[in-house]
């Protein structure tokens, strides 16, 4: 065969199509080369996914364990107890309270009529107490408690379920609050410098060493302790992670020639900050909040295990963890506390690894 011949046979090359998408959106070059190192990164990628089933998983918490039904159907019309309040004389009761539909009599008065019940996958909520144990409480793992119960007769599993879920949101909202305060603090002290910076420096470093867990002592035996009130106390400490982090990026950048230019030109220093010399910080931010979200989640767990976090009865992690320190004759209630908590921080040990890696410039397509 002729060469001319073997080039008419070949492969046409490939042909693109604009810029690179994701999720139907066009994305730069550089931000294409990052997810292609996130996903490369296969530990990272699949904590990330585990991380957002656990998460989505235990939102709707209500749906997924409670001591009231889905659903009931009695009589022909379908009532939802899970959103709405019934008494039980609605299903043919003699008390006008709330219907007890754990108590084998409800079930009788909804099933003699011909009506059914459907139960959520566990049939307790976080402060059920399970006052059928054949043994004294913490009960061990069984049929019924899949984990054991806790020294009130609780649901273990009911338990983990709402404090995974409240933990991951105070981490959350302690974190995205946190990180926006530092950012903005972090960018004036930079971009202006001067005595700007000096002084803020210097107050940082006052307020930095303060004895944080005397100061959330004092204020626990003042403010009733709650989950915004608590949420404000951490705030109070935590908005600092990323001052310096986004300072020396904007220590380094305000005198790049591209923010010269823009100030020939008359554009506002605002404008300049957050529009121009942001997108460059945020690589290094976008890598600490993994890290920033570990140590919210920590610092709420490290709380409820001290008595100094959530009201008492609140479902927390910690203070499962409190009580397998103090009933170590139930050692289901120490393991279950221990690998929650574990298996959270190394999922969101392993994304933050993952983020560091995208965005490490070092990273090519070929590697």
């Amino acid at each position: 065969m002729s060469r001319a011949a073997s080039l008419d046979t070949a492969k046409p090359a490939r042909v693109t199509d604009g810029p690179p998408r994701f999720l139907g959106l066009r994305i730069s070059p550089l931000n294409a080369r990052r997810l292609v190192n996130f996903r490369r990164n296969r530990r990272g990628r699949w904590a990330l996914w585990a991380f957002l089933v656990l998460f989505l998983g235990t939102l709707p918490a209500e749906f997924i364990a409670n001591d009231r039904p889905l659903a009931v159907w009695y009589e022909g019309a379908l009532y939802t107890p899970v959103l709405n309040t019934y008494a039980e004389t609605v299903f043919g009761g003699d008390f006008e309270t709330e219907a007890e539909y754990r108590e084998v009599d409800v079930q009788e008065l909804i099933t003699d009529k011909g009506g059914w019940i459907l139960w959520p996958a566990v049939r307790y909520s976080y402060n059920t107490v399970n006052l059928n144990l054949k043994v004294p409480a913490p009960a061990p793992p069984s049929g019924d408690n899949w984990l054991g119960t806790d020294d009130q007769g609780r649901d273990v599993v009911a338990r983990v379920i709402y404090g995974f879920r409240i933990s991951v949101l105070f981490g959350l909202i302690l974190t995205i609050i946190g990180s926006i305060i530092g950012i903005v603090a972090g960018a004036f002290q930079g971009y202006f410098g001067g005595w700007l910076d000096l002084i803020a420096q210097r107050f940082i470093e006052i307020w930095g060493g303060l004895p944080q867990l005397y100061i959330l002592i004092i204020l626990s035996s003042v403010i009733i302790p709650g989950f915004w009130t608590l949420l404000l106390i951490l705030l109070l400490f935590g908005w600092t992670s990323l001052v310096g982090v986004v300072r020396a990026e904007f220590l380094r950048a305000r005198n790049f020639e591209f923010v010269k230019a823009a100030r020939a030109l008359g554009v506002g220093n605002v404008t300049i900050m957050f529009r121009h010399v942001l997108p460059n910080a945020m690589v290094a931010t976008l890598t600490f909040l993994p890290l920033i979200l570990t140590g919210s989640i920590t610092s709420l767990t490290a709380l409820d295990f001290l008595g100094l976090g959530l009201p008492p009865g609140s479902p927390s992690l910690g203070e499962l963890l409190q009580q397998g320190k103090s009933n170590l004759q139930a050692p289901w209630l120490g393991l279950t506390s221990t690998i929650s908590i574990s298996m959270t921080l190394i999922l969101l040990i392993f994304v933050g690894e993952a983020v560091r890696d995208a965005f490490d410039p070092r990273k090519t397509f070929g590697e």
